[in-house]
């Protein structure tokens, strides 16, 4: 199996340049794609938009006292490291690769190609 390829993208110089809501969640455009940005214990992690379950907006919810997080509409949880469901519906959230660089926060957009609709 092929290892995915991205494009990087340029979020902020740091983390604290990002408007987060207080519930430490962040929406942002990159790339033609709306995604949720989640910061917790100092990690930004990157995940869709919506919940695959009903479409409720992610950056609308909260983040549990573990980091899990929670969709607004009925209180799915998942995991931003890898989009595990952690309450157990069985549903997967889609994950984007965060990195802090010298040259700042980026997040990677997988490249598309024929093969990886």
């Amino acid at each position: 199996m092929a290892e995915k390829s991205y494009q990087w993208h340029l979020l902020a110089l740091t983390a604290t340049g990002i408007a987060w809501k207080p519930n430490q969640l962040a929406q942002v455009e990159v790339a033609g794609k709306t995604i949720t940005l989640s910061l917790f214990e100092g990690q930004v992690s990157a995940c869709a938009h919506k919940c695959p379950h009903s479409g409720g907006i992610m950056s609308e919810g909260f983040l549990d006292a573990t980091g899990k997080i929670v969709c607004p509409l009925h209180r799915f949880k998942f995991d931003t490291r890898n989009g595990r469901n952690t309450s157990g519906e069985g549903y997967y959230l889609k994950t984007y690769p965060v990195e802090q660089r010298e040259e700042g926060l980026f997040i990677g957009i997988p490249e598309s190609s024929l093969f990886n609709w």
